[in-house]
């Protein structure tokens, strides 16, 4: 029963996307483009855990500090094969629309791949990214039908984000009330470490960011970046942090990048060279003024038990052995507000601005005392080529 219950569900969505042209009309270039994306970061997905899968003993996963092995392991066999589904049913829909899918697109996981800790932790960026592609692709699909099976994937994909908030033993299952929406561009500057040759779509990534502090983060900390688009001085550049649920992101002088207080949950982090504050709209968002980014962060402020009943806490992964530049400062809010206050007036008020409209919009409760960003895989590669959750 439960096979055929399967093949059912599906069915629906596989009928709906492959239908042929003829019944629900020509499909819009832009259409076309998002189908082909999707599939590609479908496949990047199931490619990824098949890869890990193959990889790693159960001696790994007690290693990384997980209880039982089998609860890792059986988690990321099913979002593997959800992964897969979504790809073929993305490639039957390009197939019915008279158009062929990207099939030559090779992937790197080599960096992500040393350790089970760190496999984790980027497959919580990974489903993170996944569900920010999705929903920022939304206002971009102009067939009603192909909006409505795209959500399907989308809700699916925000179930496997929960499963490794908590498979992180530091993050809580549903961290925030609204998740952020990706354009193409700030999704390809996310995804492009993982992506080799063949994987030319005609969208252009935003420049890569990357945040230059390791091991625990929280409120008073002040971010350092890295970018090979921010050339020459920093003096005139902006840091922006955007939350889910937020009117617009918290803007702060590039020098003054403190993380305050009452943020739980991913973090998108962009470089702009004035200080007004991002849009939370993949419509609306400005782009004129942006010099990297977004990368993604973690800031697990409220972890729950749930998550530590399948993980150990403080497992310490060899990722975080890499040679590495430790640029971190942890300050007292006192200092904070001294660094703050420093900037111009006018950068100071569109800061408190920002940082008030995000903390309430996403429901803070402004009383976190300790933040730890990817405590079980903190920093980079062995090698040093990747970085995990943003820190480098």
């Amino acid at each position: 029963m439960r096979y055929s219950t399967s093949i059912l569900a599906l069915a629906a969505p596989l009928a709906a996307f492959a239908a042929p042209a003829r019944f629900y009309g020509k499909r819009s270039d832009t259409d076309i483009l998002v189908l082909k994306f999707a599939d590609v970061l479908e496949q990047l997905e199931s490619s990824f855990y098949q890869t890990a899968l193959s990889k790693f003993q159960a001696s790994d996963f007690t290693a990384a500090g997980f209880v039982s092995p089998s609860v890792p392991t059986e988690l990321f066999s099913v979002i593997q094969s959800d992964e897969a589904t979504h790809s073929a049913a993305l490639q039957s829909a390009l197939k019915s629309a008279g158009e062929q899918p990207v099939t030559s697109c090779t992937f790197n996981f080599d960096s992500a791949l040393t350790d089970v800790a760190t496999m984790a932790a980027t497959a919580r960026v990974v489903e993170n990214l996944g569900v920010s592609a999705y929903l920022g692709a939304a206002p971009l699909v102009s067939d009603p039908v192909l909006l409505e099976v795209a959500g399907s994937i989308l809700t699916v994909e925000a179930r496997h984000q929960t499963v490794l908030n908590l498979l992180s033993g530091t993050g809580g299952a549903i961290p925030q009330a609204f998740d952020i929406g990706f354009t193409p561009q700030e999704v390809l500057a996310v995804a492009s470490p993982f992506l080799g040759s063949g994987c030319d779509l005609g969208v252009k990534a935003n420049p890569t960011l990357t945040v230059t502090n390791t091991g625990s983060v929280g409120p008073g900390t002040l971010l350092t970046f890295q970018s090979s688009a921010m050339n020459g001085s920093s003096n005139n550049l902006f840091c922006q942090m955007l939350v889910g649920g937020a009117t617009f992101s918290i803007s702060l002088p590039l020098s003054a990048c403190v993380v305050p207080q009452g943020i739980d949950g991913p973090v998108a982090l962009f470089i702009t060279s004035d200080s007004q504050p991002l849009l939370n709209s993949v419509r609306d968002r400005a782009t004129t003024q942006l010099v990297a980014g977004p990368t993604m962060a973690f800031v697990d402020s409220s972890p729950q038990t749930i998550g530590q009943l399948v993980r150990t806490s403080a497992v310490a992964s060899s990722a975080s052995n890499g040679t590495v530049t430790v640029s971190t400062s942890t300050i007292s809010p006192d200092q904070a507000s001294s660094i703050i206050s420093s900037a111009s007036a006018q950068t100071a008020t569109a800061t408190v601005a920002a940082a008030s409209a995000t903390v309430s919009a996403a429901n803070a409760s402004g009383a976190a005392s300790t933040v730890a960003i990817g405590a079980s895989a903190n920093g980079p590669s062995a090698d040093g080529k990747l970085t995990v959750l943003g820190f480098s």
